[in-house]
């Protein structure tokens, strides 16, 4: 009887904790319900909602048709015409590109002699609701009105899927339409071959933003192609095969069986017997492609999990996590090979190469935040610049594509790499890596011949002469830092002293960056610091005096001894917040957005000038600010990002700064202390180390650090270092409603 108890209790326990093992599985946070793509698509913060997973060499999205700033991506939330569904998007980007290989299922014969003049003359564009469109991480859906077809799409790393259901008894057709173009991009040379009836292949090859773009694909589908039709540049072509700028063709299939069909598309940059071998082997089961892809992506999101009663913090925090790790993206196919920019193919040996590198943005916080929740990629980065760098030898601005565009003024792959080297973050070669720096920085191309004549650049000579003198400044200290750490004496004391050339350019007398004149002496007039002439005839890229005279992040110190002292400084930058918004001249910048007072959030160069306050002995009102900014530049609707989203550098800014920290210098390996909004965030590190972030009596009007500790030791400083947290512990700040003037003045010097 004893026994029979014994394994009745036994059974129960086992029972029970199977139960719970149940529940805990159960109760682990999904943290994509909290994401919502659509978030960024309306306004101007370009983002599309389309499917991708996290750094995906696909973004497989519904495109408009209209080719026009705020259809960047292809997509905008105020439209409501589809014209098909293409592979490649930019994510919040300002000039518009890709948009790749454009598939568009039908349900009747279209006449694809028609060549589009403009979105209106598409003959297999539809209409569609918000209210039947859906968008998760890894997943896209919407119904098409005219044909009433319903479109799913999702991806996995490097292979699309699409299904399409039809209405019962109508015709199944699919548009493949490599003539299609938006914004900047235009068909150079295109070709579709019909290999069996279950598969197509091809190519595209563009010219625009990215100026030598080749892509290959390779299309299976899971029903038989009953019948075609090929088209090249209108003409019809009776043939499996046809090359022309602009080849078109429509593929019928057999309605009998079952209303879906499903699709797979796989892309290469280099051939299409890569992008055959880029295709997953395993069928056609879209669920279990939607599946694995949201999967993914709640593994992504959870390297931070936050908590907090207010659902709408959760949504916009899981959003940005979203949105800050759709780019850089994959580029090199499944045996390491890419096309470079000359036609060269190279194979990234021990690395994987990526592009889409939209540095001027990035560098500021996205690049740092992927140190943390990413490290693992950082160093494939790195490599990939490196690559890059080997056709030109110089290092990449922007690259789209593996293609240099120049976009953007400085050389922000600088900071990444030594943002990268100074965290610990192997895989790369140091010693290559800095000689790729200082030879960069040595070259004579954009503007660098008159910095080094000068020390800065003469307005006179070259347009955006004061931003471009400010950023290659901190490009300087970068350079002078790698020196530093590698050992090399002479080079570090080159460059930390060409690393003050923003002396140059501060006029004193107003307090502003201005344009100097080669004389060395006189100042570029008239001046008014409200003026913006967007990138042409301006000392300042895409902004003004106000916004711009502040990129000194790496030497704060002396840059508040310009001024005169902390109290003067403070006091400028509390009139750059209260200041009127008014923006003087005939071509403002349309990037000048998400402005309070002159601060202008909606474009990076303000992202870290809230936090200066905190070397200025008034962390307070770092605190307040940073708790305006989010409360006022982020919301949870389709206008819910109040600039460009510049491929996750808006989304950083929040990530971090929710949590309370953020890289104000974003190459010095410290993170500066603001206001966290959470009860608590735990960011998950290697090695099962986690560092958790509280905030105790948190809440909307307690936004005021009272009192810190570190591992329960009492921390009264305005920064932490990257090592600090990596090494695991708990951050506890005590939160108020009115400032604690004394805190975090320990480690600076009084006025």
């Amino acid at each position: 009887m004893k026994n029979i108890l014994l394994l009745i209790l036994f059974t129960v326990s086992v029972i029970s904790c199977k139960k719970n093992a149940g529940n805990s599985i159960y109760k682990k946070p999904f943290l994509v319900n909290h994401v919502d793509p659509f978030i960024g698509t309306g306004g101007h913060g370009h983002t599309y909602p389309g499917a991708t997973v996290p750094f995906g060499m696909l973004q497989v999205s519904p495109d408009n048709g209209i080719s026009s700033w705020d259809w960047c991506s292809g997509y905008h939330y105020s439209d409501s015409i589809v014209v098909g569904f293409s592979h490649l998007h930019l994510s919040g980007t300002g000039i518009g590109d890709l948009a790749d290989v454009l598939f568009m299922p039908t349900n009747k014969e279209i006449d694809l002699t028609i060549q589009p003049t403009s979105r209106d003359s598409f003959p297999y564009k539809s209409s569609y609701s918000h209210k039947n469109e859906t968008a998760t991480p890894g997943y896209y859906q919407v119904f098409l009105e005219d044909p009433k077809i319903n479109v799913e799409l999702t991806t996995s790393q490097r292979t699309a899927f699409h299904k399409y259901t039809f209405t019962e008894n109508d015709e199944q057709a699919l548009i493949i339409d490599l003539g299609f173009a938006i914004n900047w991009d235009k068909a150079t040379k295109t070709a579709i071959t019909i290999e069996d009836e279950y598969t197509i292949s091809g190519y595209r090859f563009s010219t625009g933003w990215a100026k030598n773009q080749k892509v290959f694909f390779v299309a299976k589908f899971s029903k038989p192609i009953s019948k075609h039709h090929l088209f090249a540049d209108g003409k019809p072509i009776a043939s499996t095969a046809t090359e022309a700028e602009k080849v078109a063709s429509q593929l019928f299939f057999d309605a009998e069986n079952t209303k879906e069909l499903v699709v797979k598309v796989a892309l290469s940059s280099v051939s299409i017997a890569n992008a055959k071998d880029n295709l997953d082997t395993d069928g056609f089961n879209f669920e279990s492609v939607k599946n694995q892809a949201q999967t993914t992506w709640n593994e992504a999101l959870s390297k931070i999990e936050v908590e907090t009663p207010v659902d709408s913090l959760k949504t916009m925090f899981y959003t940005a996590m979203y949105h800050a790790q759709l780019a850089p993206v994959i580029y090199s196919d499944k045996n390491g090979q890419f096309r470079k920019e000359n036609d060269s193919i190279e194979t990234a040996t021990n690395y994987t190469a990526y592009s889409t590198l939209s540095l001027w943005d990035t560098f500021r916080a996205e690049n740092p935040l992927l140190t943390i929740i990413a490290p693992e990629r950082v160093s494939d980065i790195v490599n990939s610049m490196l690559a890059y760098y080997e056709t030109k030898k110089i290092l990449p601005v922007w690259t789209l594509y593996a293609n240099e565009t120049n976009t953007m003024t400085g050389y922000h792959s600088i900071p990444v790499i030594l943002d990268a080297y100074i965290k610990g973050i192997k895989g790369f070669n140091a010693e290559a890596a800095y000689e790729a720096m200082k030879t960069t920085m040595m070259q004579d191309e954009r503007g660098l011949n008159f910095y080094k004549q000068y020390g800065y650049i003469p307005y006179n000579l070259l347009d955006e002469s004061v931003t471009i003198t400010l950023e290659y400044a901190f490009n300087d200290w970068c350079v002078a830092q790698m020196a530093k750490a590698l050992g090399k004496e002479a080079d570090y004391q080159f460059f930390i002293k060409r690393s003050k050339a923003y002396q140059y350019v501060f006029d004193t007398k107003t307090g502003f960056m201005r344009g100097k004149s080669e004389d060395g002496k006189s100042w570029n007039s008239p001046f008014d610091a409200k003026h913006s002439n967007h990138r042409e005839q301006t000392d300042y890229t895409e902004g003004n005096a106000w916004q711009h005279s502040w990129f000194v992040p790496h030497n704060v110190e002396d840059f508040i001894l310009l001024h005169g002292d902390n109290t003067v400084f403070t006091n400028r930058l509390e009139q750059l917040f209260t200041e009127s918004s008014e923006i003087t001249g005939d071509n403002i910048s349309a990037d000048i957005t998400g402005l309070i007072g002159q601060y202008a959030h909606g474009n990076e160069p303000s992202h870290h000038i809230a936090y200066m306050f905190n070397k200025a002995n008034k962390p307070w009102r770092t605190q307040f600010w940073v708790h305006h900014i989010l409360n006022t530049q982020y919301n949870t609707t389709p206008n819910g990002l109040s600039g460009n989203e510049d491929c996750g550098q808006m989304s950083a800014w929040y990530v971090f700064s929710s949590m309370g920290l953020y890289p104000m210098n974003p190459a010095s390996g410290a993170y500066e202390i603001g206001s966290p909004i959470f009860e608590k965030a735990t960011i998950k590190l290697p090695e099962g180390k986690t560092f958790v972030i509280e905030a105790e009596n948190v809440s909307n009007q307690n936004f005021y650090i009272q009192s810190a500790t570190l591992n329960g030791v009492d921390f009264n400083q305005t920064s932490i270092s990257h090592q600090q947290i990596m090494q695991g512990g708990i951050l506890h700040v005590v939160m108020g409603s009115s400032p604690n003037k004394n805190w975090g003045l320990t480690n600076n010097k009084r006025d």
